[in-house]
């Protein structure tokens, strides 16, 4: 008799965790993937650090993110970047027709790896000073390229692997290169074959394309439109030309080495203006528009 007690005792905790497991699970990605709706407010997206949030609400509609001054095109969409180290709790202002709706956006945090990368020539980490004074003349280039303003919604044509390979280097990762601590990576790194075909992942302009920097080699950017852009890096060679209109999965480039790179892949960031966000999480979780 206590032998079947014990046993049902164990049945039961085992039940618990389950149920427990079952629950956190559930709870967990419908917090991720989460809609927040309202009279006013409808919002998509992956709600954790680094994620890309779509919004829709009323036309003449104005937005206010941790009071900063969102966007909203004329049919009321609008866009945001949840950085690499967002704070969990955030306030989101509505003001339609004088009227004022306050919603608190819960972001999920994440833990970052570290990412050892050895085997870089020298100066592609410790640059000297004729090459910081080019790194800073390029780096102002492609932020002003990242910061161009379109108010289209190419984006709503959804988003694609630009190429297939393995994913090695991972959104948010801290580097540490030849030994020595380096920015974090804000983007993800796919291995391919050298001149292995890079598609467009989604309806684009070409804002620019570089034949030359210091860090990222040859390299495009593309803009989505109301703020969201894409960068593709270390190329082999590039098949478009700045203002080219693109479709999803029209050809791009070929994946290459150039830059800072120990080995053919491409390197695909995505950026809300100048916040970085993962294309990871945007490909593993997108609205259907």
């Amino acid at each position: 008799m206590m032998e079947l007690l014990k046993q049902l005792q164990k049945k039961r905790k085992i039940i618990k965790v389950i149920f427990l497991i079952t629950f956190i699970f559930f709870n967990y990605t419908s917090f991720l993937y989460a809609k927040v709706f309202s009279r006013i407010l409808t919002i998509e997206g992956t709600f954790i650090q680094g994620g890309l949030l779509f919004g829709k609400t009323k036309p003449n509609s104005k937005i206010f993110f941790n009071d900063k001054k969102i966007f909203v095109n004329n049919e009321g969409d609008f866009l945001l970047g949840i950085s690499r180290d967002e704070k969990k709790e955030n306030l989101l202002i509505v003001n339609n027709e004088n009227k004022v709706e306050k919603y608190n956006i819960n972001i999920l945090s994440r833990k970052y790896k570290i990412q050892k990368i050895d085997g870089l020539p020298k100066n592609k980490v410790t640059p000297n000073q004729e090459e910081l004074k080019r790194i800073k003349k390029e780096s102002k280039l492609i932020s002003k390229y990242k910061n161009l303003f379109l108010d289209k919604t190419f984006y709503k044509s959804g988003f694609v692997w630009p190429v297939e390979g393995k994913v090695t280097g991972k959104y948010g990762d801290q580097r540490i290169l030849n030994g020595k601590p380096r920015r974090p990576h804000f983007g993800i790194d796919i291995v391919a074959s050298l001149g292995s075909k890079i598609i467009s992942p989604s309806d684009a302009i070409v804002a620019f394309t570089f034949e030359n920097t210091f860090f990222n080699g040859k390299m495009i950017i593309l803009n989505h439109g109301l703020g969201l852009n894409s960068i593709y890096s270390h190329l082999n060679k590039i098949y478009v030309k700045k203002g080219d209109k693109l479709k999803r999965g029209d050809l791009l480039a070929e994946v290459g080495s150039t830059g800072r790179a120990t080995g053919p892949h491409l390197h695909w960031g995505m950026n809300v203006f100048n916040t970085a966000v993962d294309p990871e999480k945007l490909i593993q979780n997108q609205p259907k528009f």
